[in-house]
C-alpha cells in the first residue's frame, strides 16, 4: 500500500492543512503537486491498495477548475480517496459533491472526508492564522478515525456528501493581480502560476480572463511587487464580513454504518 498527497494549494492553506492531517494519518507519503502546469497527470494510475489524501480549497462553492482536469486525467483503480475540502471561513457549498463526483469518475472509492478552515487567501482578516493549535488537534484527531475506519475493513457503503447536483455557478471574482513599478521581470510569478495566467516573457502583463484569482503569484513574489486592488478588496470584504466572521468547525464525513 502506498499513500499519495494530492493537493491543489496555490497560497500554502490547503497543503498546511493535508499536512497535518496526513502526518497524523502515516509517516510517510508521496505528494503530487496539482498547481504544477508542467506535470503529465495522466502518468498516475493507482492501485486499489493505495490511498489517496485529496485536498482542494473551494473557490466559490466550487474546485477549481483547473484541479478538476487535471484530477480527471488520473485513474484511480479503486484507490481509496480521503477528500479534505478547505475553505476561507464562508461556505464550501457544493465543493465535496464536485470534488466526489470527479473522484468517482475516475475510479476511485471515496472512504471519508474532512472539511477544514483556512485563512481566506484573498481577505486574509478572515480565519487568519488558521489552521491553529485547536485545528492541528481535530485534524490529527481526524486522521486517526479514518484510519481505524479503513483499517476495520468494514463493509463498504456510499459516502454521503454535502452539496447540490447541478453545481452552483462559478464565474470567477473580479479581484485579480496586478504587478507594481517595484516588479523587476524576474519571472518567478509567471513560472509559479498554476494556469499560465502571466506572460512569460513579460511578467508585468497578467491575462485576467485566465487568471483564477488564486493569490499565487502575490504569494512567491521576492519583491512584493504584485497586489489586488485595495478599492475592490475594501468592498469585497465588506460583502462578505457576515458569512465570514465567527469561528467555524472542521468537520469530519464518514460513510453511514
Amino acid at each position: 500500500m502506498s499513500v499519495y498527497q494530492i493537493v491543489f494549494s496555490p497560497t500554502g492553506g490547503t497543503k498546511k492543512a493535508a499536512d497535518i492531517f496526513v502526518k497524523s494519518f502515516c509517516p510517510q507519503s508521496t505528494l503530487i503537486d496539482l498547481t504544477d502546469r508542467s506535470q503529465d497527470y495522466s502518468m498516475y494510475s493507482f492501485h486499489a491498495e493505495d490511498i489517496c489524501i485529496i485536498a482542494v480549497p473551494s473557490y466559490g462553492g466550487r474546485v477549481p477548475d483547473c484541479a478538476v482536469s487535471r484530477l480527471r486525467q488520473m485513474q484511480g483503480n479503486s484507490a481509496r480517496a480521503i477528500l479534505i475540502v478547505v475553505y476561507g471561513n464562508r461556505a464550501y457549498d457544493d465543493t465535496f459533491a464536485e470534488l466526489q463526483d470527479t473522484l468517482a469518475n475516475c475510479g476511485f472509492i471515496c472512504a471519508a472526508a474532512v472539511a477544514a478552515i483556512a485563512e481566506h487567501s484573498i481577505m486574509r482578516q478572515y480565519a487568519a492564522s488558521r489552521p491553529d493549535a485547536q485545528d492541528e488537534k481535530e485534524l490529527a484527531s481526524f486522521a486517526q478515525i479514518i484510519r481505524e475506519h479503513i483499517a476495520s475493513d468494514a463493509p463498504s457503503t456510499p459516502l454521503n456528501l454535502p452539496g447540490n447536483r447541478p453545481y452552483r455557478e462559478y464565474n470567477g471574482v473580479p479581484i485579480k493581480p496586478q504587478a507594481s513599478q517595484s516588479c523587476t521581470q524576474c519571472g518567478l510569478c509567471a513560472k509559479e502560476c498554476p494556469v499560465g495566467a502571466i506572460d512569460t516573457d513579460s511578467p508585468s502583463k497578467t491575462d485576467t480572463h485566465r487568471c483564477i484569482s488564486c493569490m499565487r503569484c502575490i504569494a512567491v513574489c521576492p519583491q512584493k511587487a504584485r497586489s489586488v486592488s485595495s478599492i475592490l478588496l475594501a468592498a469585497s470584504s465588506m460583502k462578505l464580513k457576515k458569512a465570514c466572521s465567527g469561528y467555524k468547525h472542521n468537520e469530519l464525513f464518514l460513510p453511514q454504518q
